[in-house]
């Protein structure tokens, strides 16, 4: 189902539910953790974070997955019902949730249902049991083509570890009970979905209808269009945006996802093509252009970057970025290593976009005016409310109302 078929009823609908659940939008997330995160205490060292965070009006932070896990990380669960991990003990991440909750801080759990490693052998001599742990599933809740009795994957295979069956019902009932576990024994709020890619949005929707988080996103990655032969980003990544934009739309408009598409084209942008923020029709050109109240933007991440830098922001412009993420529609996202590990300088630049983007009240759906766009030069009038600029080349509004909020390397920030 495309983008353009959604009917305007049906987005309404999806927007009307959205209204109610996530305060019209005005939601500014953060990722709390980085690849390393493990490694340091991780629950007792956010706690000391969390009233910042309040006073920086962030509304949700991202941790890490909770449960133990074959891998430090998290992204190898075993026992889902554990909640001792290589980031702190039970007791540990139930202070930080306190602390959260009393400073109006959304905790948003990281969901890896995609694959689970087992406990025990079973067929064919794989580890695709889960005999003396919570959930004691058989072969049957592992998909065929890793290894297990289930049916074939509903979507891309996670390779080198049993991939769970979600059209099995015993499984489904299975996770959403932990769902709820987590929603109301826990105190998790908002979900966010690993490797999306791996089953059905189906599944999603109906995690999300029964489980009935307060916002919820998912990791929908897909790979960007390049050309051969020296693989420059296409300026047209309409196809690209439209996957996403369908994964949303089969989840029934309940779960965003991450823009992958903007974090593509801003990244290439920055670097002297900042035509590229402008689609053939005037638009923004990721998510965020088409369906911008299910739009997660971002600049990076655990993956793309930290330790790992699989698709790395160039360092030096990454505040371009946020002025960017942080004054235009979409639900603006950032990165722990951004905030907390670049020195104070960084920090207080972010904390004063983000503070802008509140009093002016800029949220998901708000209006973008693009006003130039060339390689050195990007601009646009959000809302009719902030002004912005991006890149080397000089410009400023016109108009006398238009007063100078922030300033930094290469990007300014006005209002009225």
């Amino acid at each position: 189902m495309g983008f353009k078929s959604v009917s305007d009823d049906k987005l309404k609908r999806t927007e009307s539910f959205s209204d109610g659940v996530i305060q019209k939008g005005r939601e500014i997330l953060f990722q709390a953790f980085n690849w390393e995160s493990h490694k340091y205490g991780w629950w007792k060292n956010l706690e000391k974070k969390v009233a910042d965070l309040a006073k920086c009006g962030f509304t949700s932070a991202w941790l890490p997955p909770v449960t133990h896990s074959f891998s430090p990380e998290g992204y190898l669960p075993q026992n889902l019902y554990s909640l001792d991990s290589s980031y702190g003990s039970h007791l540990e991440l139930k202070a930080l949730l306190q602390k959260m909750d009393q400073n109006k801080v959304r905790a948003m759990a990281d969901i890896v249902i995609n694959h689970r490693v087992g406990t025990t052998r079973g067929h064919g001599g794989a580890y695709n049991r889960y005999d003396g742990i919570p959930l004691p599933w058989n072969e049957h809740a592992v998909t065929s083509c890793s290894g297990g009795l289930g049916s074939r994957s509903t979507g891309d295979n996670f390779h080198g570890v049993p991939n769970i069956d979600h059209t099995q019902a015993f499984v489904r009932k299975d996770i959403i009970g932990w769902l709820k576990w987590l929603r109301q024994s826990i105190g998790f709020q908002d979900f966010r979905f690993d490797f999306a890619k791996g089953y059905a949005p189906k599944f999603v929707k109906e995690y999300v209808e029964e489980s009935k988080p307060i916002f919820s996103v998912g990791e929908y990655w897909d790979t960007c269009n390049y050309c051969p032969p020296d693989y420059r980003l296409d300026y047209n990544q309409d196809s690209h945006r439209q996957r996403i934009i369908n994964w949303i739309d089969y989840t029934g408009g309940l779960c965003a996802a991450f823009d992958f598409t903007t974090k593509g084209i801003l990244q290439e942008a920055v670097k002297g093509e900042l035509w590229r923020l402008r689609d053939p029709q005037g638009k923004a050109p990721g998510v965020m252009g088409w369906w911008p109240s299910r739009s997660v933007t971002f600049i990076e991440n655990h993956d793309t970057g930290s330790t790992q830098g699989h698709w790395p922001f160039p360092v030096d412009h990454v505040m371009e970025g946020y002025a960017y993420i942080l004054t235009h529609p979409g639900i603006p996202s950032v990165f722990y290593d951004h905030f907390y590990d670049w020195g104070d300088s960084i920090h207080n630049q972010i904390a004063k976009l983000t503070n802008i983007r509140r009093q002016q009240d800029i949220h998901s759906r708000s209006t973008i005016k693009i006003l130039e766009v060339r390689s050195d030069l990007y601009s646009a009038i959000i809302d009719n409310k902030v002004c912005m600029k991006i890149g080397d080349g000089s410009w400023c509004p016109s108009g006398k109302e238009w007063k100078l909020a922030t300033s930094g390397h290469r990007y300014a920030v006005w209002h009225k």
